[in-house]
Order: C-alpha cells, then sequence, then structure tokens
C-alpha cells in the first residue's frame, strides 16, 4: 500500500492567501511555483487549491483525463440550494457558451461549430484581416502618439463582427470594446465572497456591469435578429450557428439563447484576446530592436512592399516565431480552473475528489527549467529545434485537449496578417516615462493596466492598392 504525501505549500492563515492572491496573482503563483514545486497546495479563502505546474500534470488535466477535470461547477449558497443556483461570473458573461458549458452540451456545441473554423473557410477570413489592417495604417500618421492597447481592440473588433456576423461593427467599436472592458475589470468583485450583496443592491458596480451586458446584449440581439429577419445565409458564424444541426448526436440545433451566448463567447475571444496579443507583441518589438530589425527584413524580403496573403505565411516563420515568443512571455489568458470529479494522483500526491486546481499558462512559460532566462524575450526558442527538446505542455497558451481553444486557427492567421501589414510600414516607439504594468488582477485575460503609448514611426509608404476585399 502506497503513502500519499500531502502537496506541499505555505504555512495556512485564517483567511488563506486570498488576500495575497488578489494583490498580485502572478507574483503570488509565481512564487508559490518556485518555493514548492510542481504541485502546491495553498488555501484561497475555504478553498484548497493547487497550483499544478509540471507539463506532464497539466497534460492529464487538459488531455489524457480530461473528463475528471472540468470548470468550476455552480456554486449554491445553502438556503438557496433547493431553489436557484448561483452561477461563476464566467456563466454569467458567457453563458452556455463553449468557455462556460460542460459535459455533452459542450461536446455537442462543439461539434456543431467546428466546420466554421474549418482551415478552407479560415482561408476566406485572410482578405478581410488585410482590409481592416490597411484601414488601420491610412488612419495613422508618422509621428502620431496612440494607445497601441486600443489601437488593437479598434482593429480586431470590426474583424470578429464581420466573422461572426457578416456586419461591420467598427461605429460601435469603441462601445463595444468599452463595455467589454469594464465587465473584465468588475469580474473579480462579482466572483468575491460579497458578491450576493453586488446582486441584490444596486450599488454602483452592479449597475455599471449590468450596464455594460445590457450594451452588449442589445447590439448581439440586433445582429441576430436582422439575419433571421432578412431570410438570408452566408459564410459567417452566425449562419452556422441558425442553420446548424448535430447530425451526429440527436439532429438538434441551437435555441435562441444558445446562439447568443456562443456569439458572446467569440465576440470576447475574437477580439479582446488577440488585440492584447498584439498590444505585448509591439511593445517587445519595441524594446527589443535587434529583433524587429530581422522581422523588418523578413518582411521585406518575403512581401517585397505587397500586403501579404495567406499564402504568404507559410513563408513568414521568424514572424511566426515573434508571435510565438510574445505569446509565452504574456500569455493572453493567464491562468484556468478545473475541479475534480474524482481523486486523482500526481506523482506521489493524491487529490481527493472536488479539488480546485490551477493552471497557469504564464507561470508554465516562465519556468527556466524550460525556458532558460525566462523572462528574456527570444524568438529563437521556436526553431523546430529548439521546439523538439521541451515537453508539449510546456508551452499552452490556448489550452489543449478537446477543450483546446477552437478559435486557434483563425487567432494566429489574425495576429500573423496584421503584424506582417503593419509591421512592413510602421515602428512603434514607446513613449518616454509611459508605465507598462500587466493587469492580471481584474480577470484570467492578461492586459497593459495603463495602455501602452507609443509613437508611430513610419518606414515605408503605406499601402492603399491591396485594400480589397
Amino acid at each position: 500500500m502506497t503513502t500519499s504525501i500531502h502537496p506541499p505549500g505555505p504555512k495556512r492563515k485564517p483567511w488563506g492567501h486570498l488576500l495575497a492572491f488578489h494583490r498580485d496573482p502572478i507574483g503570488f503563483l509565481m512564487r508559490i511555483a518556485r518555493d514548492y514545486g510542481d504541485l502546491a497546495s495553498f488555501q484561497m479563502g475555504p478553498i484548497q487549491t493547487h497550483l499544478l505546474n509540471h507539463p506532464d500534470y497539466i497534460k492529464d488535466v487538459l488531455v489524457t483525463h480530461h473528463r475528471n477535470f472540468i470548470k468550476i461547477p455552480v456554486v449554491t449558497p445553502r438556503r438557496e440550494r433547493k431553489t436557484r443556483p448561483r452561477t461563476t461570473w464566467l456563466k454569467l458573461l458567457l453563458g452556455e457558451g463553449l468557455l462556460s458549458s460542460e459535459g455533452d452540451l459542450h461536446r455537442q456545441h462543439r461539434r456543431i461549430l467546428q466546420p466554421g473554423f474549418h482551415p478552407q473557410r479560415l482561408a476566406a477570413y485572410g482578405a478581410l484581416m488585410r482590409h481592416y489592417a490597411i484601414g488601420a495604417m491610412e488612419r495613422w500618421r508618422d509621428g502620431d502618439t496612440v494607445d497601441v492597447a486600443r489601437e488593437m481592440r479598434r482593429l480586431t473588433l470590426p474583424i470578429a463582427g464581420r466573422a461572426l456576423f457578416g456586419t461591420d461593427m467598427e461605429s460601435e467599436a469603441e462601445e463595444i470594446t468599452e463595455a467589454f472592458a469594464t465587465i473584465i475589470e468588475l469580474q473579480c468583485r462579482i466572483t468575491m465572497p460579497v458578491a450576493i450583496l453586488f446582486k441584490r443592491f444596486p450599488l454602483p458596480t452592479s449597475r455599471r456591469f449590468q450596464n455594460a451586458m445590457d450594451r452588449l446584449h442589445v447590439t448581439i440581439s440586433r445582429c441576430i435578429h436582422e439575419r433571421q429577419a432578412s431570410g438570408t445565409g452566408g459564410d459567417d458564424l452566425l449562419s452556422i450557428l441558425l442553420h446548424a444541426q448535430d447530425s451526429e448526436g440527436n439532429g438538434c440545433g441551437m435555441t435562441d439563447a444558445q446562439v447568443l451566448d456562443h456569439i458572446r463567447t467569440f465576440l470576447l475571444t475574437g477580439f479582446f484576446t488577440t488585440a492584447n496579443a498584439l498590444t505585448w507583441t509591439w511593445y517587445l518589438l519595441s524594446q527589443h530592436p535587434d529583433v524587429e530589425a530581422r522581422l523588418h527584413a523578413e518582411l521585406d524580403s518575403v512581401l517585397a512592399g505587397k500586403a501579404p496573403t495567406v499564402d504568404d505565411l507559410k513563408n513568414l516563420r521568424y514572424t511566426e516565431m515573434v508571435l510565438a515568443e510574445a505569446l509565452r512571455v504574456y500569455p493572453p489568458i493567464w491562468i484556468m480552473s478545473r475541479w475534480s470529479l474524482s481523486e486523482f494522483k500526481f506523482g506521489d500526491c493524491n487529490l481527493p475528489a472536488k479539488s480546485f486546481i490551477l493552471i497557469s499558462p504564464y507561470v508554465t512559460h516562465h519556468s527556466p527549467r524550460h525556458f532558460p532566462d525566462p523572462f528574456r524575450f527570444d524568438p529563437q526558442r521556436w526553431t523546430p529545434e529548439a521546439r523538439a527538446e521541451r515537453p508539449a505542455f510546456a508551452y499552452h497558451p490556448f489550452g489543449g485537449g478537446p477543450r483546446q481553444c477552437i478559435g486557434e486557427g483563425f487567432a494566429w492567421m489574425e495576429a500573423m496578417l496584421i503584424l506582417a501589414t503593419l509591421a512592413q510600414q510602421w515602428q512603434m516607439r514607446l513613449v518616454p516615462g509611459h508605465p507598462v504594468e500587466m493587469e492580471a488582477q481584474a480577470s484570467t485575460t492578461l492586459r497593459p493596466k495603463y495602455g501602452i503609448r507609443m509613437t508611430l514611426r513610419q518606414r515605408k509608404p503605406a499601402l492603399t492598392s491591396q485594400a480589397v476585399c
């Protein structure tokens, strides 16, 4: 009979380490991983929490034994348990979208949606992405100072809107991005133990959250109703959702509420996380002129002054390496959580059923065991030889297994085309004295807390002739 070893971790406190985590979540988890290794245990309020930081353990959770590890389930206060459930913020925001649904429903909807992300369908979006990237350049002027985070959101939202709805959302970009920013900022407060107060009383925080949710609901519902009223189809994701049937399952389609949930999910993940990834990429390039110079040399050689197409991407190897390294240093989704259904053994430690588990791409991506000098930005980590030497789940910016981001191919193509189009013509330099700080307190997304203000420098005349979809 083997002896189960309890995972190591910091000394218990009356309220656990909730305050330390809330103040600096990334710093706290980095210290836990550094001090206690691949599996560490600590208290988050009343919840015993386990941080996994070994690629094999992460693979167990996301791939090999994924059915034993689900998203955090619905939590019900005792006196409400027989009447109505209290959902997590994720379900409050996304309903039963792919990020928040579970079990058979998740598998059914994944089957229905998968054709919408077929490589041939994704390729059709390439000209669209190029068109909006060129449009962004036409707004810019040499010497202008811009918030790159805002500019990237302003660019990626219309792309997501056209791909999702077949409609131009550029005129609404400011309002929608502000609504999402408000929701993400406030979500941490809604998951705190006092969250019930925000739901029962008209506090300023709850009003701001609900107003932002209402703004999204109105816009998405309008797009859905306009498409239904027109009676026309299209190649966008909304058409797939409205006409989908699960041919491998029970043959059912989706309800209006489910369509709304999925569109809300893809709208968030389709522009906010990609915008964050590009924002951090521009910042890293501005701080590493040698990498930027090599990127420019590849773009000039391969593209020869023309806007890139999907067919060009296979020849932009260094551009891909730059993006891969930026996603390592600043993964847009920096943390994931799971809940174990039954007891599971990691190494010498048996975690009981209902264990709360955290996986942090940020923490794993900065492990010196797999990435020497992990805070150094070095695209050479992504040569074929370097990739082959590392375990697969030492790097997992899009998750893995059956719940791996369905839009990964879309995101890679979009980021590559936007970076290649803009970097041909423009350089960006950080405004002296502007603070650059990661904001991880409010959400699973990793964004610059104060934006990133940069000065634009034009390398070549702007592209305009290829701006045709």
